[in-house]
């Protein structure tokens, strides 16, 4: 089961675009893992520079999040942005409560 969510997910992130360059974030490498655990879903990303814009990797995590939550069978998301110079404030705005 876990196999055939990881797949829905790695298809899901085929839709999420990085804003600057309008290229998918799958096709750039930029998804570093995805931890499945009984429908609780954690994804690591980066960017491809660890000093691009804020408001790019805000952007990327919030659609990463959208799109994940959105399929069958995930009951909760976390999205962590590594490797770059604000990780920790950008990892946590994404993963806050709305």
């Amino acid at each position: 089961m876990e196999k055939a969510l990881k797949n829905k997910i790695e298809k899901a992130l085929e839709k999420v675009y990085d804003p600057e360059i309008g290229v998918p974030i799958t096709e750039m490498k930029l998804v570093d893992k995805i931890d499945i655990q009984n429908g609780d879903i954690i994804v690591d990303y980066h960017l491809s520079m660890p000093y691009c814009p804020p408001m790019f990797a805000i952007k990327i995590g919030q659609d990463i999040k959208k799109v994940v939550s959105s399929i069958e069978g995930v009951k909760s998301i976390k999205v962590n942005l590594r490797n770059h110079y604000l990780a920790d404030q950008i990892t946590e705005l994404i993963n806050k409560e709305e």
